[in-house]
């Protein structure tokens, strides 16, 4: 497969300066799928890497019994801080000058420093019918199917909409089967969280609710560690909309320790669930947990792997753990499943112990899970573009 990406926008907001870029990496059956994150210091060679690995994700889900039909992979990024007060009007003016791209080929939704609330308005304020328009044309029937997406996004789960529960219940299912197949217990064993929005949030919750202990979680005023284990629950009700943490919801028992600290926290699994690059060659060295859960996009640099690989631990890879975010759109879009909470947990479950098992599986045959994982690519690919067409 080429590495070149299909396609590449770059953009430069008329009226603050701020540059917004849009990289289609390839086309299945004419469409291609990837969220918009925005983000200080976005770059074009970041939402490149971020396209490429949502053509990786499309393909690990491709199921040929399945309703679900595999799209290509696509990103958008938007140089801005998401909390700035200009950020809204960049968003609208970005989708306005992408609206082409929304309508023919590429569909979106929420990403790093953007909730899917906040990309609707800006899409239909952007003149778009919907984030994901360009995929109706693929439907059976688009009525039912929107309806179906529509009711799936108006379901709370203990306070919690579905759509932001789905991507950390991925990866919290992905950490569980990598305890298991090392005979883990669920019990007892330690957690540290970077990042407790959308998908850190979801994480924590699930990960508490299987009996592991929380013991560290970060967000941008610093990490809140409780070797006992934190109140997750109390910390997820103390969050504002970009995931930080009211410290008054704090314990006694609770402490304040720096924003890196989540790092070097005595714990068993590290999931760096906020930004891309998190860990490079530099920290790596401070880790001692076992497995690191990518839950966000490329938080873990290549050196950064290769010498965590080296002594020993194991990094779950992000095309795997984060990937049913993305999936449950489509198996619910494409009616694989209902708006239903209940048959949204167990799909997510059953796939993730399905894949992640499989690249564990070839993992133990002296590669890594991401060299698996990538693998498991390359041999589906060519059966995605025989039967679907590929561009």
């Amino acid at each position: 497969m080429s590495t070149a990406p299909l396609l590449s926008v770059d953009w430069t907001d008329h009226v603050t300066g701020r540059r917004g870029h849009l990289v289609v990496d390839r086309l299945v059956r004419g469409v291609a799928s990837g969220g918009l994150r925005m983000r200080e210091g976005c770059t074009a060679e970041e939402v490149a890497g971020l396209a490429r690995g949502m053509t990786m994700k499309e393909a690990l889900h491709y199921d040929p019994t399945a309703r679900y039909v595999p799209l290509g992979g696509a990103k958008g990024g938007i140089d801005c801080d998401p909390r700035s007060p200009e950020a809204y009007g960049v968003l609208v003016r970005y989708l306005r000058a992408m609206r082409p791209y929304v309508e023919r080929f590429w569909t979106t939704g929420e990403d790093l420093g953007l909730t899917q609330d906040l990309v609707d308005r800006a899409v239909a304020e952007a003149g778009l019918v919907s984030s994901v328009q360009a995929v109706y044309p693929l439907l059976d029937d688009e009525e039912a199917a929107r309806k179906r997406l529509s009711d799936a996004f108006a379901i709370e789960v203990d306070g919690i909409g579905l759509d932001e529960l789905v991507g950390g219940l991925g990866v919290a299912e992905s950490v569980l089967v990598a305890l298991d197949r090392a005979g883990r217990e669920h019990a007892g064993t330690r957690v540290s969280v970077q990042g407790l929005g959308t998908m850190g949030g979801a994480t924590a919750r699930f990960l508490a609710r299987a009996g592991l202990q929380v013991v560290a979680v970060a967000d941008v005023r610093g990490t809140i560690v409780n070797p006992d284990g934190l109140d997750v629950e109390a910390l997820l009700a103390a969050r504002d909309a970009h995931g930080a943490v009211d410290r008054a919801a704090l314990r006694p028992g609770d402490r304040e320790e720096p924003g890196d600290a989540w790092l070097a926290v005595d714990a068993e699994v590290l999931v760096p669930a906020a930004v891309s690059y998190a860990i490079d060659a530099g920290n790596q060295g401070r880790i001692t947990a076992r497995w690191i859960a990518e839950a966000a996009n490329m938080p873990v640099l290549p050196e950064a792997e290769e010498a965590l690989t080296a002594r020993g631990v194991t990094v779950l890879p992000d095309v795997v753990v984060n990937s049913c975010t993305n999936a449950w759109w489509w198996w619910t879009l494409f009616g694989d499943i209902e708006a239903d909470a209940d048959q949204a947990f167990d799909r997510v479950r059953g796939a993730m112990r399905t894949l992640v098992g499989a690249v564990l599986d070839r993992a133990a045959h002296g590669t890594t899970p991401r060299a698996a994982a990538h693998a498991l690519v390359a041999e589906r690919l060519p059966v995605i573009a025989e039967r679907y067409g590929w561009y």
